[in-house]
């Protein structure tokens, strides 16, 4: 059985229609949707290729409007946080140094994927044709599937602990579910 005192508690600190908040939900849930699409259809399609004249310029391409997508959710995020309560029992350093803790695991996972696969690995490129010569099982592929993902996610969890914020933490789960279901997707 399922104790869903901890989660009754925490929405009563979330205001789950607060446009900011709702804003957040749909930047989290729009980016894996829009480059798992954009890349299905170039695979099917090569289009953004002849668009851009090679596969990887309209890799780099796609990679560059990731990153952005990326930088407003995460501002979005941080906003709907901000508009929040925080949760005053959390505010003090023990949480503040385990979300920071948390969080630079998080950036390790991140950025040692994308030194292991490089820009056209990360960003899509085999929907584009640019294959790499084989399977990435170094660190930190060695340790966890889909490291760049749960690294993002434990990123937003470590920032929601260190604002103290239910919000964060339930926009965390967001990120966690849209994740999850990218990688059935994707898989």
């Amino acid at each position: 059985q399922v104790d869903v005192a901890a989660m009754v508690q925490l929405f009563g600190y979330v205001d789950v229609t607060d446009t900011g908040f709702i804003v957040a939900v749909l930047s989290i849930a729009f980016n894996p949707l829009f480059w798992n699409v954009v890349a299905r259809w170039e695979h099917k399609t090569r289009a953004l290729s002849q668009v851009f004249g090679s596969p990887h310029a309209a890799c780099y391409c796609l990679g560059t409007a990731i990153l952005l997508l990326n930088c407003v959710r995460s501002h979005c995020f941080t906003e709907a946080m901000k508009s929040q309560p925080k949760l005053e029992g959390w505010d003090c350093h023990w949480t503040y140094y385990s979300g920071l803790a948390i969080s630079a695991v998080g950036t390790l996972f991140v950025i040692s994927s994308f030194l292991a696969l490089g820009f056209t690995g990360t960003f899509l490129g085999d929907y584009f044709g640019i294959l790499m010569e084989e399977k990435v099982t170094s660190f930190p592929f060695s340790v966890l599937d889909n490291p760049m993902y749960w690294g993002s996610t434990a990123i937003y969890l470590g920032w929601s602990l260190m604002h103290a914020s239910p919000a964060g933490l339930l926009l965390t789960a967001v990120v966690a579910i849209s994740y999850t279901i990218a990688v059935l997707y994707e898989g």
